[in-house]
């Protein structure tokens, strides 16, 4: 994390490649990174699947879908499912955002999209709560479940 970690702050994020939500969103989601990096914000995405049941989303696969998608963030394999398991995640995509000082302040939605739906207007919830946060030092109060797929946790 201290690679990672911005000056004023971090996201991470729990994706995957296989799920649909991910897909649906991922340009918009690298777009916001993109403007977030810009403002010296960290940003990490993990992937927590299980590989075994899930192929698709294989360390391998998991450089392709970067590739494709342009990820200028470090996109890191949790094998043994440890860090999802620390930070209670959910779903793909989790979107989790720390203050500089590793203070949590956001787990919510990337934005108002419903899954597969035209938009005319674009509410960046995930930015909007950074902003918020870097200019007033104010926690959004909005905080919308993020939608997605489940972790495929290891059969124990």
């Amino acid at each position: 994390l201290s690679n990672t970690r911005g000056v004023n702050g971090m996201v991470i994020v729990f994706i995957c490649n296989h799920c649909p939500y991910v897909i649906d969103l991922i340009s918009r989601m690298v777009f916001d990174f993109n403007y977030l990096m810009s403002k010296n914000i960290g940003i990490v995405a993990i992937m927590s699947n299980d590989v075994l049941l899930y192929p698709a989303d294989s360390f391998e696969n998991m450089k392709k879908f970067a590739n494709i998608h342009n990820f200028k963030f470090p996109y890191l394999f949790d094998s043994e499912q440890k860090v999802a398991l620390k930070y209670q995640a959910v779903c793909t995509p989790d979107f989790y955002c720390f203050d500089k000082r590793d203070k949590l302040f956001y787990r919510g939605r990337l934005d108002n999209i419903k899954y597969k739906a035209k938009y005319d207007y674009r509410e960046r919830s995930l930015v909007s709560a950074f902003s918020k946060m870097l200019k007033n030092n104010k926690i959004e109060e909005n905080q919308f479940n993020s939608m997605g797929c489940s972790i495929k946790w290891k059969k124990p």
